[in-house]
């Protein structure tokens, strides 16, 4: 990786680690939206710290931390996106991202502002664009570097960068023209759904669903779950309320922020068994993901 360097003067020594921790919120959001998961977007910061620490103790000169260290977790997230491809790929079923609860791992100050880029509907989407398109997307459009900075960070050149956020922002657009995102509407529609879902109101559970509305399950191959997403209204809500109909007591439910939206928390005698979340659009409910892979859930903060 090239280091930014600037002219010879007297520095300060650099703590490493101190920076990287003040750094580290915004290296997760980045790494985290990259990868679509918690458990990757960990092994990234950790993999990037050793490489910061070992260019703090070799006296690099380091013009800016906050890029230097951008650049190392940018880079890495591109690695690791072209070797995820293949695996997603032979992936059991429909391939969700991680879902995340423990939002202390995020910026505190720029949660609310960035819910649109943190949710589950946001992130299936972004799996359409390339790793190189996603990275200059997100960099750009989410996190506010300009062109210069994306130029380096990616090792490519200006119109190169210009070139693959437009064409993430066209590709995004054709599967989702906006995402207006209202924790509000989330928690109302989750509400009625839960609700007439628990009476067995088929009828009901439609009127809350668009007429294309999809489901998604993502069960990893290690427990049950629809390999093929569910299409339209009437099979969505036939579906949710023949699982309801196998609740018993040992099932219990509670509503939680996940991804920074309201979303529902299953668990089988106490245990975590199921996250699901809305993808919500125009006052009715677009989508419907269900991570249940136990691997997804290991690292949830409820």
């Amino acid at each position: 990786m090239k280091a930014m360097t600037m002219p010879p003067t007297e520095h300060a020594p650099l703590d490493a680690t101190a920076i990287f921790l003040e750094q580290r919120p915004r290296l997760f959001g980045i790494a985290y939206r990259m990868l679509g998961s918690v458990a990757d977007a960990e092994d990234v910061l950790q993999e990037s710290f050793l490489r910061w620490q070992e260019a703090v103790d070799a006296g690099t000169p380091i013009e800016s931390p906050g890029a230097f260290l951008s650049t190392l977790v940018s880079r890495r997230c591109l690695d690791q996106l072209r070797s995820a491809r293949r695996r997603r790929e032979e992936y059991v079923g429909p391939w969700l991202p991680e879902p995340l609860i423990a939002d202390e791992r995020l910026d505190p100050a720029r949660v609310g502002e960035l819910t649109d880029s943190l949710s589950i509907a946001f992130l299936v989407v972004l799996e359409t664009l390339s790793p190189a398109e996603r990275a200059a997307f997100l960099l750009h459009d989410v996190f506010g570097y300009g062109y210069p900075e994306l130029s380096r960070i990616l090792d490519r050149a200006e119109p190169a960068c210009r070139q693959l956020v437009a064409r993430a922002r066209r590709r995004l657009a054709e599967r989702r023209p906006r995402f207006d995102v209202s924790p509000d509407a989330h928690a109302q529609l989750l509400d009625g759904l839960v609700s007439a879902t628990t009476r067995g109101d088929v009828d009901g559970l439609m009127s809350l669903l668009s007429a294309d509305v999809v489901l998604q399950s993502d069960g990893g191959g290690r427990v049950a779950a629809a390999r093929q997403p569910i299409y339209g209204a009437d099979r969505v809500a036939r579906l949710l309320v023949g699982l309801s109909a196998r609740f018993d007591h040992h099932y219990s439910f509670e509503v939680a922020r996940i991804n920074g939206l309201p979303g529902l928390v299953a668990r089988v005698d106490g245990q975590l068994n199921s996250v699901l979340t809305l993808d919500v659009r125009d006052g009715q409910i677009q989508g419907i993901y269900i991570v249940a892979n136990p691997e997804k859930l290991q690292s949830l903060g409820v």
